[in-house]
């Protein structure tokens, strides 16, 4: 009993997370599945990846009718996307056992992101508010949108966890996107990811139903309570939210390669 009420309010919390800053919530989950459960870190990546995926299709469709996404605009991101997953969770077993130096390289990249996150968030915020454009369309070339996505599904392949450290930062810097479309945007291509990669882990036998079903109830439920409360902070504060939270996925990321 224990065990679940963890589990469920892990998935809460890892819901609210995604909801509110456009990512999966495996920052949270991976953690309580290698640490606490002591899952493998193949099934570890597996069984999160399937929560993740119920945090993005309730935050992508809370976002949605908020006014946040524009399926369209976003249509090249998630067919490159679901491609680059595909692909690399088919290689995913071959990876898992050389990943120390992604991991190192995954953290350097977010922690200069991170630094970029915080140091715009905070001058946003000693400025005075200025008016975001309007409507929910994810601007820029098809070329531009299909790069973005290949590279954002690299890491749910691979990985098991979000793509919300990629594409948020790249609707953001590269193609001007509003922080809160960016957000609702990144949840619903990365829904598209996480269903590709959690059926892909769950054929190759590397989830674990019986922690993954509270999990996602967790999770779903989560994503709906940080999808509702995205709506309430402004768009400097989100993004000092996302950075920080974001400098302590860098500096995981670069522990375990010293771990390694």
């Amino acid at each position: 009993m224990e065990l679940l009420i963890i589990s469920i309010t892990g998935g809460v919390l890892a819901g609210m997370l995604g909801g509110l800053l456009g990512i999966g919530g495996g920052i949270l989950l991976m953690p309580i599945l290698r640490l606490i459960f002591g899952l493998s870190p193949a099934c570890a990546a597996g069984t999160c990846i399937v929560a993740v995926f119920f945090t993005t299709l309730g935050g992508s469709f809370r976002h949605y009718q908020q006014g946040h996404i524009n399926f369209r605009s976003i249509s090249t991101v998630i067919i490159a996307g679901a491609i680059s997953t595909t692909v690399f969770s088919l290689i995913f077993i071959y990876f898992t056992k050389k990943g120390r130096w992604l991991d190192l390289g995954t953290g350097l990249v977010f922690s200069l992101v991170s630094v970029r996150m915080i140091l715009e968030g905070s001058l946003d915020l000693l400025r005075k508010r200025i008016q975001e454009p309007e409507g929910s369309e994810i601007r820029g070339s098809r070329i531009g949108k299909a790069a973005i996505g290949s590279l954002a599904g690299i890491l749910p392949g691979l990985l098991g966890i979000g793509t919300g450290a990629i594409l948020v930062p790249a609707f953001v810097f590269i193609l001007k996107a509003p922080i809160k479309i960016a957000i609702g945007s990144s949840l619903a291509c990365f829904s598209v990811n996480a269903l590709v990669s959690s059926t892909l882990k769950l054929f190759q036998g590397f989830v674990n139903l019986e922690l993954a079903i509270p999990l996602c109830i967790g999770t779903l439920a989560g994503s709906n309570i940080g999808a509702v409360l995205n709506k309430r902070f402004r768009s400097s504060v989100l993004k000092i939210m996302f950075g920080t939270v974001f400098t302590y996925v860098s500096v995981k990321y670069i522990l375990l390669f010293f771990e390694g």
